[in-house]
């Protein structure tokens, strides 16, 4: 029970607290490559992510403490498309990435690997 009580008192460390809450992010690159496909993730609550890739809605969730990033249990609908092979690439990216940087209006995901996902907020 105590242990209920003091998770109930902490405060929201994810990325949503640190400036990426209430924006909705386009993803501009990956991997220094420019991302011809549209694909966008957005932070709804704490501990929540939501997105729109080329084809399809997705949803997962993200609860380390910034600056770290995790996309976790990601779940997305089935239509197919044009663009799934872009979607698949945005997805695998995504789950990924490790660590996460808000500058302004720029967002910019990415992993010990080298590996970068950079999102333009477009409100």
């Amino acid at each position: 029970m105590l242990l209920a009580v003091l998770n109930a008192c902490q405060g929201d460390e994810t990325l949503t607290a640190y400036g990426a809450a209430d924006t909705i992010w386009a993803v501009t690159e990956i991997d220094e490559q420019a991302f011809a496909a549209s694909a966008t993730i957005s932070f709804p609550e704490p501990g929540k992510i939501r997105g729109q890739g080329p084809c399809n809605q997705y949803s997962a969730t993200q609860t380390v403490p910034y600056p770290w990033f995790k996309a976790e249990a990601i779940v997305s609908t089935r239509r197919s498309c044009e663009n799934l092979a872009a979607e698949n690439t945005y997805l695998r990216a995504l789950a990924a990435m490790t660590l996460s940087e808000v500058s302004g209006d720029s967002m910019i995901l990415s992993n010990e690997d080298g590996a970068t996902i950079v999102f333009e907020a477009v409100r």
